[in-house]
């Protein structure tokens, strides 16, 4: 397996993965709006026998509360095709995905998403460090640290990119 950086020509097999991984549209309009409006600081695919399987996001988030300098990213979408979940694929896309965010500077990474899965990365609950989301999701919205210390400056509402609204519409 490989995990490399998106290219152009991936983004047909990246819609794919999307719908068939959630079952609809909706995260595949999301990478949709966020690669048009030029926000994906990190899109990495996961690439078995010159296929492309999976594929993992991480774009802008703003905090209500946070130094001026602050760089934080939700990760979101992270997609597996169905037949190749399981695997190990996902994680490995986590971890370089994460590396990726740390090399660009990231402090914080925010995820919504499943409880048993994000703690293995280190993500924590958000609330318990007064974050809170716009979606209202208190144990699914979790937090990971990339740079030390940096959790104690910032607080109160994570806003994702106004393209994740967009896309439920």
């Amino acid at each position: 397996m490989e995990i490399r950086n998106e290219r152009p020509d991936d983004y047909p097999a990246v819609r794919e993965i999307n719908e068939r991984a959630f079952g609809g549209i909706a995260e595949a309009r999301i990478v949709d709006l966020i690669r048009a409006a030029n926000k994906a600081l990190v899109s990495l695919v996961a690439v078995v026998q010159n296929r492309v399987v999976g594929h993992i996001l991480f774009s802008p988030v703003t905090v209500a509360e946070a130094p001026e300098n602050f760089c934080g990213v939700g990760l979101a979408p992270l997609s597996v095709l169905p037949e190749f979940q399981n695997t190990g694929i996902g994680s490995r896309l986590v971890r370089d995905g994460l590396e990726a965010c740390r090399r660009q500077g990231c402090q914080v990474v925010v995820v919504l998403g499943h409880v048993e899965y994000y703690p293995r990365f280190g993500f924590v609950r958000a609330k318990d460090y007064g974050l809170d989301n716009e979606y209202n999701a208190v144990d699914s919205f979790m937090v990971l640290e990339l740079e030390e210390g940096f959790l104690e400056r910032i607080h109160g509402l994570v806003k994702y990119a106004p393209e994740f609204r967009d896309a439920e519409c």
